[in-house]
């Protein structure tokens, strides 16, 4: 039998496969489910800075308003506002903690160091293996360069990893000018795991109604060749773990990251279109491609075809894009 076990942020997973945050990952029956169909790890629906932000902003309005308001009371609603909210993110963490063997790691959703930096302590208390933060900066956003970005980043980093000893992992956007620098940046700040990557909102138009809705949800496997070349590069040139992310769709999709130099991938959308059930499906074709090629653990070929240690650097580049037009009648 091949051994498909891995380390990820220092935690001894069984497979290389995590669940992504996202709807499959918001109550305890649900990771119950995802762990008996071979889920190796979850990462939790995120709580996202807004919502703190926008429920602590709107209790402290209604106080400041009265005619006096002791510093005390701002103090206490500061905190009391997000009981609801956060306690239930708590309590997720801590019920699935004791109903599950896999590792549980906690998401936030992140754009700032505010205020919702001091809440990575209490996920921590409650018991989450790990914090996985997903750092989305807008495109569009012209008001932030690619320094100003660089400097949010190292911030958030800089304070979460001062409250809390968890393992500490960034899930990052694509888009970002000179990527592999602030790859390279987040790396140096000594966090365990890089996720490779986010998924934007993606809008559509209704033209019936004249109004915007959103578009492709889900992934297809055609949106995992980016993340797989980023993989590739990235391997060799950081010391943290790599999680793919985003069009893994198949066993194939997960065999071809883990030799670009993934440690591991998450999913989702896979799950979404065909079930849990396909968990074991993937780890599957992932056992029975490794006895075929004589692999007793992924150490042995994890990273193979990775940039470096392809043979040829530069077909994870340009030049294929120019042979395939080249030769196109």
């Amino acid at each position: 039998m091949a051994d498909l076990s891995v380390n990820y942020l220092g935690l001894r997973l069984k497979n290389p496969i995590v669940v992504a945050s996202c709807g499959l990952t918001d109550s305890v029956k649900k990771i119950e489910y995802l762990e008996s169909k071979g889920a190796a790890a979850v990462v939790l629906k995120s709580l996202f800075e807004e919502e703190i932000i926008i429920e602590m902003e709107e209790a402290n309005h209604s106080m400041v308003n009265r005619p006096f308001v002791f510093p005390e009371t701002l103090d206490y609603m500061d905190s009391v506002a997000k009981k609801d909210l956060l306690q239930n993110y708590l309590d997720l963490i801590r019920e699935s903690k004791s109903a599950v063997k896999i590792p549980v790691i906690a998401n936030i959703n992140c754009v700032s160091s505010q205020k919702w930096i001091y809440f990575a302590r209490e996920i921590e208390d409650a018991g989450a293996d790990a914090l996985e933060l997903n750092l989305f900066f807008l495109p569009s956003d012209n008001k932030r360069g690619e320094k100003e970005i660089a400097e949010i980043t190292n911030e958030v980093i800089t304070k979460v990893k001062g409250r809390v000893s968890l393992p500490l992992s960034i899930k990052i956007s694509p888009y970002q000018s000179n990527l592999m620098n602030y790859i390279e940046g987040i790396d140096k700040k000594g966090v365990k795991g890089i996720v490779l990557f986010n998924r934007s909102w993606s809008p559509d138009i209704d033209i019936n109604n004249f109004v915007i809705t959103a578009g492709y949800v889900l992934t297809s496997p055609a949106n995992m060749g980016n993340t797989l070349r980023w993989v590739s590069m990235a391997s060799n040139r950081v010391n943290c773990d790599i999680a793919a992310s985003t069009g893994i769709h198949d066993g194939e999709g997960l065999i071809k990251q883990l030799l670009a130099g993934a440690t591991v991938v998450q999913v989702a959308s896979a799950l979404y279109i065909n079930g849990p059930s396909y968990l074991s499906e993937m780890l599957d074709v992932l056992h029975n491609w490794m006895m075929d090629n004589e692999f007793n653990s992924l150490d042995e070929f994890r990273g193979r075809m990775s940039q470096a240690n392809s043979g040829n650097p530069a077909s994870w580049e340009r030049v294929q894009f120019m042979k395939h037009f080249r030769n196109f009648t």
